[in-house]
């Protein structure tokens, strides 16, 4: 509880800081601006969370990002419909995860090398699939697709289907329904009590009669699966998206958002409330510096300055509680 009140103080300060930076910052359109960026990151938190939960890592989540989004320009380009690549795409995740847990559980792979391993490999699966798509390409090859992909956009990324402008933080949405449905698994479910005993311990979950590989298996699944919706609302809420970069260093965004969110890199930790207020802290500070007029370039420092502060303000509370034990 102390984790969460505490990022939720670091939000509240953070929100405060983003009005006094800018007479245009506390305008409802950069609100539900920043709030559509908080989901959109928060959706890769919530996998990649999972994961650290169980005391695993994910470093592929922002290349199956990548993936995802190019993915669904070539499906849509090439005359699958809208509406039956968005599964296709989640299906494609899927399969990264069951590969990704596969070579960890069954041939006992490091994740930390396995994972690093598929970011190289499906960042270039990424580029192999298409340098750039765009929702204008695939409505010149499919025109009749234009309708569908309005009504996804608006649906999924809350932009209007008459002229594209963000009218709502649908992403932000999504992220609530998607933390409802994972903190019910982790709160109110066995499996959630299996990934926190897992982390604590895998040998005592062992013991315990705990399937450990399959129960790991399954998060590393949820985490690439939800990569890969990540990157198809990239597609829609983006003028077009190249391979190269799309996803880029999202996989540190994501175990940015987790650990300061009350997870623990050494597993065995985590709540979903912490997970959504974790993953809302970036946004806010991207929108600061915006404001502000810094350079982007300050991003990369702020993410490994706040990670290297979450790592050791969780190493300080582990110690203390050792101690009152």
């Amino acid at each position: 509880m102390m984790r969460i009140l505490g990022v939720l103080g670091l939000v509240l300060v953070l929100y405060g800081a983003l009005f006094a930076s800018h007479d245009k910052a506390g305008e409802v359109g950069n609100l539900i601006d920043v709030a559509n960026y908080q989901g959109q990151y928060g959706i890769i938190t919530l996998g990649a969370a999972l994961v650290i939960i169980t005391g695993g890592i994910d470093l592929s989540v922002g290349s199956v990002v990548a993936c995802g989004a190019v993915l669904f320009g070539l499906l849509t380009t090439r005359g699958v419909h809208p509406y039956l690549a968005v599964p296709i795409v989640v299906l494609f995740g899927t399969g990264v995860g069951l590969t990704n847990g596969l070579l960890i559980t069954r041939l006992r792979l490091q994740p930390f090398l396995v994972t690093l391993c598929g970011m190289f490999i499906f960042r270039g699966v990424a580029r192999l699939l298409g340098d750039t798509v765009s929702m204008s390409r695939v409505t010149q090859a499919q025109p009749e697709f234009g309708p569908a992909l309005r009504n996804l956009r608006y649906v999924l990324v809350g932009k209007s289907p008459a002229d594209g402008e963000l009218v709502f933080p649908a992403q932000f949405a999504l992220l609530l329904i998607l933390a409802a449905v994972i903190g019910f698994f982790l709160h109110r479910t066995a499996y959630g009590r299996y990934w926190y005993a897992i982390g604590h311990s895998e040998l005592a979950a062992k013991y315990a009669g705990v399937n450990v590989n399959r129960h790991r298996l399954s998060v590393y699944v949820a985490c690439s699966a939800l990569a890969a919706l990540a990157g198809t609302l990239l597609f829609l809420n983006s003028p077009s998206v190249q391979s190269d970069n799309a996803g880029l260093g999202w996989e540190l965004y994501a175990i940015l958002g987790a650990v300061l969110g009350g997870c623990s890199l050494r597993g065995g930790e985590g709540t979903a409330v912490g997970m959504v207020l974790g993953a809302m802290v970036l946004p806010i500070i991207e929108s600061i510096v915006n404001f502000r007029g810094d350079k982007s370039d300050v991003i990369p420092a702020v993410v490994g300055v706040t990670l290297l502060i979450g790592t050791v303000v969780d190493e300080l509370i582990r110690r203390r509680s050792r101690v009152h034990r």
